[in-house]
């Protein structure tokens, strides 16, 4: 696979019938080794040994309804009291982050309103923070550490 533009991570492979998967800690399960997955699961072990934040708190690929359409996000986190606190939107490294991708995470957001959102190819990343006043958001150089 691709070197991405995360820090270096240990991770764990099976080869099954010719297919490679890579453990996913969140899911507890071995799941196919597809680009995309190589940048979330990179992104998930930011979050957890770079940024702080518990594996508790953190879901991957659930379905949500965005105007009557089926969709799925790729990774929240959750704050403690439930509400979300950051969605990521992971690409293959081989898609260029556009305009679209950003209508899409905000399309999610406005069912989730999570206050940060990340976008990620796993070689570039944008990082914003939601301002539900002004209906817009701010772009970071970063996201937050996990504040407990």
């Amino acid at each position: 696979m691709q070197q991405l533009n995360f820090p270096k991570f240990s991770f764990r492979f099976k080869n099954s019938e010719n297919k490679i998967s890579i453990f996913d800690v969140i899911r507890k399960r071995f799941v196919i080794l597809q680009p995309e997955e190589w940048v979330r699961q990179h992104c998930v072990h930011y979050l957890i040994e770079n940024k702080g934040y518990p594996k508790s708190l953190i879901n991957i690929e659930k379905e949500l309804i965005v105007n009557t359409l089926r969709k799925r996000y790729d990774i929240v986190v959750f704050n403690p009291d439930g509400s979300i606190h950051l969605i990521v939107e992971c690409k293959s490294p081989a898609i260029t982050i556009n305009q679209n991708t950003f209508d899409q995470i905000a399309q999610y957001n406005l069912v989730l309103n999570a206050n940060y959102l990340m976008i990620t190819n796993g070689l570039n990343h944008y990082y914003c923070q939601m301002d539900f006043k002004a209906e817009k958001y701010q772009f970071l150089k970063d996201i937050p550490d996990y504040q407990k």
